[in-house]
């Protein structure tokens, strides 16, 4: 089993398609699990001209304990300067729910982290 297996079975299912592990920190009773949203062109601005431009404001949530560890989520979700229009932009979650199938898990994690809400999906 690879490293990206192990992560895939302990993370929210999905998450690994939209986010990169950059770190793991851990002490006697917590896990800190730190994501960053991969660098791809969402699909609904596939035709424009955009630049990474960093990431918003890093959000927070617990997710369910290891070993009787707690675990933290922290999660930098990315920006990108629209050329065409001199705005920035992000992932449209409801883009994403509508290209791919998303568990009750991942829809939960998105409504935690951003705010989404995942009755939307149906």
């Amino acid at each position: 089993m690879t490293q990206e297996e192990l992560l895939q079975l302990l993370l929210p299912e999905g998450i690994l398609e939209y986010f990169a592990v950059t770190r793991i920190h851990q002490d006697p009773k917590e896990i800190w699990i730190y994501l960053e949203e991969l660098n791809v062109t969402p699909i609904e601005y596939a035709q424009e001209q955009l630049i990474s431009k960093g990431f918003m404001e890093e959000s927070s949530m617990q997710d369910f304990p290891i070993r009787g560890k707690a675990v933290h989520l922290f999660v930098k979700r990315r920006r990108w300067y629209n050329n065409s229009t001199g705005q920035y932009v992000t992932r449209n979650w409801d883009m994403v729910a509508e290209g791919t199938r998303m568990t009750k898990e991942f829809a939960a994690f998105l409504k935690a982290i951003l705010g989404y809400n995942p009755g939307k999906l149906q």
